[in-house]
């Protein structure tokens, strides 16, 4: 029976490392995937398939498709996306090193590494500017519902929408506490939301039970920082990747014209979309690939 990645459900772990991987030109991936098959348990190492690797199996996944770029006013939207995608969590910095050389040498030569960002949890889930990350966040059968695929041809599986943020501080430590709290739209001293934020709030741009249909996901964000740039990694599993675009739409002001007001101190610098196989057996399910 298919079972989903643990790690999608998980609370997130003290330390993370996100790895993204090119397919080589004229190598057939199939030998490596079923090794990674083998490696990657779901829970220490979480997967995600990018529609370009799907493509090159021959074969195609519903719902799955490229992060699409877009514009906002003053700010762009990238889109980054890669054939592989891996979420290494654990606890140790120097232990998720090692298994990230490890997962590298097993893809390789098929695959070839992108990117490496490392992550970590901060003072109980916190967004580095010390607002909570995934409040909202739908909890037991809930959260299976937002997660996971509902087609039973893909049972356990889940898409994912990444993207990395990049913060300035030098922005946000401008505004007043008072501005800040209205960007958000919650208080950072209590986590309550703010009954009269204004329509730019984050919290109003991205209530999940206000778009038709709704838009539920389960968010597994973490902060990442290298030398003296620092921002969020956004990481949005849902059942349908319809439900990500939504919101991201709202934010940039395409539904209304209103713009998120975390624009003022962050940007997206990457975006990406993935599919996370099932597991079964203990082993990523690579049966929907024909493998």
């Amino acid at each position: 029976m298919a079972s989903p990645q643990p790690g999608i459900l998980l609370p997130v772990p003290p330390r993370a490392r996100y790895l993204t991987f090119s397919l080589q030109p004229g190598l057939n991936p199939r030998g490596t995937l079923r090794k990674l098959a083998a490696l990657a348990d779901g829970n220490h190492l979480v997967a995600g398939f990018g529609e370009s690797l799907v493509l090159a199996l021959g074969r195609r996944i519903e719902g799955l498709r490229a992060f699409p770029s877009g514009t906002g006013a003053g700010f762009d939207i990238p889109s980054k996306q890669s054939a592989l995608w891996i979420w290494a969590r654990g606890e140790d910095r120097g232990e998720l090193f090692h298994r990230s050389r490890l997962v590298e040498r097993t893809l390789a030569p098929a695959f070839r590494l992108e990117r490496a960002l490392d992550a970590f949890r901060h003072d109980r889930s916190r967004d580095l500017t010390g607002y909570e990350d995934g409040t909202e966040n739908p909890k037991g059968r809930k959260a299976r519902k937002a997660a996971l695929v509902a087609d039973p041809g893909l049972a356990g599986s889940s898409f994912v929408a990444v993207q990395q943020w990049e913060h300035q501080f030098e922005r946000f430590e401008a505004m007043t506490p008072g501005q800040r709290d209205a960007a958000f739209g919650r208080r950072r001293s209590s986590n309550e939301e703010i009954a009269g934020a204004p329509a730019s709030a984050h919290v109003k741009r991205t209530a999940q039970e206000s778009f038709d249909p709704e838009a539920f996901v389960v968010r597994r964000s973490m902060p990442w920082a290298e030398a003296m740039r620092a921002g969020l990694v956004f990481v949005s599993f849902g059942s349908s990747l319809d439900k990500f675009e939504a919101q991201l739409r709202r934010m940039a002001g395409l539904e209304d014209g209103i713009t998120d007001a975390l624009f003022k101190f962050t940007r997206p610098v990457s975006g990406a979309y993935f599919w996370c196989l099932a597991l079964r057996r203990g082993r990523l399910d690579l049966a929907p690939l024909g493998l």
